[in-house]
């Protein structure tokens, strides 16, 4: 705590343009995150994709004194390398490497950002490798982040939010070196740079640092004034047409709680309640371990990608407006509507009923510790720093743990009513077969259960009430979208 709040004193008190965050430790390892407060928001209009390709050109793209090779060779024997991150506010340019080979990393690193090469065979190489992301990677292989990113641009359809990060495929294929380059000398200014440094540095290297990345124009800031995403009066239904041998299912709405928000702590504790990711809560209970019918079942109130690949989130993905979320996957088609029908059940007794006393004391005690593990690394400790500067909180620890220590069910109950649904939501839908999935979820015809194994009269009772459950959608809010035409 006092090593970070020194750091944001120095940031306040020595340095006009650009924002430091210092935290020096004895680890040999020295990590950096340079956050440049600008992002995919920021894109220009029509040109999708142009910060994920700026950024790419950066970490992934040669210099002007070496060529992409060079500098991968470079690398190689400093078992190092430089990564990119690319959000609708934040580019992050990280890396971190071994004390003894910090000189010879940190001219790569500065030179990358500082001194890009912007040769156009690494603009073809990158901008293939953009298209074969959201082709193959994301719409082709994985539908739960195909879900959670088309839900992301459903709910913010004419909001700089709503594309992909990395943009559309049409796009990227026409973006030129021309159009990186006003976009870098435009965003990448001292004014939108938080210099993030940890670990066993030397004495005088963050002063170092700083005045090397004088070298960028000083500014202005970015100053990004969002509007309010449009208002869901309906239930909007967006379903993919995939061949798929499950169903996902993306649920959501927009929310005006971030960190810094009064009630941001007690809607955390909300939503760890209902499904904290990769470890369990009522959704996890009530679908997978009482009925097994799917592997996950979680909620979110903050941008959380690269969900199947990781517990915690990254940090550096800080946003002005957020959107609440529950993702249910994989499902198998036949019990598909019984499924959506048993989450929106569990969303309205979520809405109605709130938490009771053993159940905040449970989830309070998990998040009171479970925070720590966001954390465990210096590297991690140093993007939550970053992320505690921008939101205007103090150390996320501390102010977590603080305000979980004063929370009572009543505080968490009351957050539910006053920003969670139990209707008006966008959903996103990826199945093979959508049109007889939407024709059952229009008909709102029984969906009954069948198990392999003998269940409990609860849970028999139960789902009598939930297979004759009325969702009430209108055909005029569904459509279908073949997966082939997403993020095109």
């Amino acid at each position: 705590m006092k090593a970070i709040a020194a750091a944001l004193l120095i940031s306040a008190s020595l340095f006009a343009k650009t924002e430091v965050v210092a935290l020096p430790g004895k680890s040999p390892i020295v990590s950096f995150r340079l956050v440049f407060r600008t992002g995919a928001a920021s894109d220009p209009a029509g040109k999708p994709g142009t910060a994920w390709l700026t950024a790419s050109m950066l970490s992934r793209g040669g210099t002007r004194e070496y060529t992409y090779k060079q500098m991968v060779d470079a690398m190689f024997p400093l078992a190092a390398s430089i990564s990119a991150q690319v959000d609708k506010e934040m580019i992050t340019i990280s890396g971190e490497t071994h004390v003894d080979n910090l000189d010879a990393y940190y001219k790569l690193l500065s030179t990358a950002i500082l001194d890009p090469g912007w040769r156009e065979d690494d603009l073809t190489r990158l901008r293939d490798d953009t298209v074969n992301f959201l082709r193959i990677s994301l719409r082709g292989n994985n539908d739960e982040e195909l879900a959670k990113e088309v839900l992301y641009n459903e709910i913010y359809s004419g909001h700089p939010y709503g594309f992909h990060n990395a943009g559309t495929v049409s796009s990227i294929q026409a973006l030129t070196i021309a159009d990186l380059k006003k976009f870098y000398r435009e965003n990448f200014t001292q004014a939108n740079l938080i210099l993030g440094i940890a670990g066993g540095y030397p004495q005088g290297f963050v002063e170092r640092v700083r005045k090397d990345f004088e070298k960028l124009p000083e500014g202005p800031a970015t100053k990004l004034k969002l509007p309010a995403p449009k208002p869901i009066a309906e239930t909007q239904v967006t379903m993919i047409e995939k061949q798929t041998r499950s169903v996902a299912y993306s649920i959501g709405f927009p929310i005006d709680v971030k960190r810094g928000h009064p009630d941001y702590p007690a809607l955390l504790l909300a939503q760890s309640y209902l499904g904290q990711h990769r470890s369990g809560g009522r959704l996890y209970e009530r679908l997978r371990q009482s009925r097994g019918l799917n592997y996950g079942d979680y909620a979110y109130i903050e941008y959380f990608p690269r969900g199947m690949f990781q517990f915690e989130p990254d940090p550096n993905l800080a946003r002005q407006q957020q959107i609440f979320q529950i993702w249910i996957r994989p499902v198998e088609p036949f019990t598909a509507h019984f499924a959506l029908r048993l989450t929106m059940f569990e969303l309205d007794r979520f809405v109605m009923e709130g938490l009771t006393q053993s159940n905040f004391e449970e989830s309070r005690n998990y998040l009171s510790k479970s925070v720590n593990l966001l954390t465990k690394t210096k590297d991690a400790e140093l993007g939550y720093a970053i992320d505690s500067l921008v939101y205007g909180i103090p150390n996320y620890n501390s102010y977590l743990k603080t305000a979980l220590a004063k929370l009572t069910r009543d505080d968490v109950n009351q957050a539910i009513r006053k920003h969670i649904r139990n209707g008006r939501v966008s959903i996103v839908i990826v199945a093979s077969g959508c049109e007889a999935l939407k024709e059952k979820l229009l008909g709102e015809a029984p969906s009954p259960m069948t198990y392999n194994s003998a269940k409990p009269d609860e849970i028999l009772t139960e789902d009598k009430l939930v297979e004759l459950l009325k969702l009430g959608y209108k055909p005029g809010n569904f459509k279908i979208i073949p997966v082939e035409r997403v993020f095109e």
